[in-house]
């Protein structure tokens, strides 16, 4: 069954929380922290940082890793996007508790010669792992530096062999608006859905991260696997996938559903490129606050030696 899917819902500019408020809210939790330890610890007191700590075996790849610092685990961990939680920055974490990743499977449909429904353990070499440290940009102006376990997506689909014609893939994150609240308003035409190129979902730095911190994925981080490309703006991560379909023709994803003059299909991370309600060209470190220093955003968000090639003709001011 193809994932491409046409709605008439479109997200509210109100339901997109602002730069100015969701650092605001971090520099005040921060704040509170500092005068009081205590109440930053009930402040916090959820079960969602705990429920999936097991520790993964992986090699460290340095080949692809950034050598800037790394952001804190409780940085990663209570400060997330993840909508079908919630529409605010720590409702994955305050809600994140009722979801259930395990086990697991994944639906694989379309123009492919291995199709059908796949065990997590199927699909992923527990014996492959590897930790790298990619940077990451969120379309909001912020970005963040962690280390991910995972594999490259590109072992999952030599496994599946797709057909010559399969010019794209698409992911969809599992629809349970029992366990997920977020699914229960219509911000978005729910489940999630986002896709690659097959030339974007094959290179190296594409992977399937199962894990961060040497520790499986959080529920709030995308459990049991999400996508990380590291050169495409945050909204391309998509979480908790259960389904992947190969196809021959762009799928419409959801952002490029409910707000396509915002959120396009290539969503390179492009400084030149403005948001709509937001300069791109400069970001802010997850985790320093409200006054905490901007920095230059990086073409391709610092990859750009290793994917630009793959845009070579394309105009990335109108393929945005």
């Amino acid at each position: 069954m193809s994932l491409i899917r046409k709605s008439k819902q479109v997200i509210k500019s109100s339901e997109i929380t602002p730069e100015s408020v969701y650092l605001n809210r971090r520099s005040v939790l921060q704040t509170i922290g500092t005068l009081s330890t205590g109440l930053a610890i009930n402040l916090f007191a959820n079960d969602s940082i705990s429920a999936n700590e097991n520790q993964l075996n992986f090699s460290p790849n340095t080949g692809y890793s950034t050598t800037e610092p790394i952001n804190s685990y409780e940085d990663i961990t209570t400060y997330n996007n993840f909508y079908e939680f919630g529409m605010q920055k720590s409702d994955p974490y305050n809600y994140g508790s009722q979801f259930e990743p395990k086990p697991w499977s994944v639906k694989v449909s379309g123009e492919a010669n291995k199709t059908g429904v796949f065990d997590l353990d199927d699909l992923i070499d527990i014996n492959a792992l590897e930790e790298r440290i990619y940077r990451l940009r969120c379309v909001e102006a912020w970005s963040m530096v962690i280390p991910w376990v995972g594999i490259p997506l590109a072992s999952i689909i030599k496994k599946l062999q797709p057909k010559l014609n399969a010019k794209y893939v698409a992911f969809e994150t599992v629809y349970r608006p029992k366990q997920m609240p977020g699914q229960r308003r219509p911000a978005l035409d729910w489940p999630y859905i986002e896709g690659l190129t097959m030339q974007e979902a094959m290179h190296p730095l594409t992977i399937i991260a199962v894990g961060l911190y040497g520790k499986e994925l959080l529920n709030q981080n995308g459990a049991p696997m999400r996508l990380i490309v590291p050169w495409k703006y945050g909204f391309k991560s998509i979480k908790s996938i259960n389904k992947i379909h190969f196809q021959s023709k762009q799928p419409l994803t959801s952002w490029n559903i409910s707000a396509p003059n915002e959120y396009g299909f290539l969503a390179n991370v492009n400084p030149e490129v403005d948001h709509p309600r937001w300069s791109q060209a400069r970001e802010r470190r997850i985790g320093s606050g409200f006054f905490g220093t901007k920095q230059p955003t990086l073409m391709f968000n610092g990859y750009a030696e290793d994917v630009a090639n793959l845009y070579s003709g394309i105009s990335l001011r109108r393929n945005f």
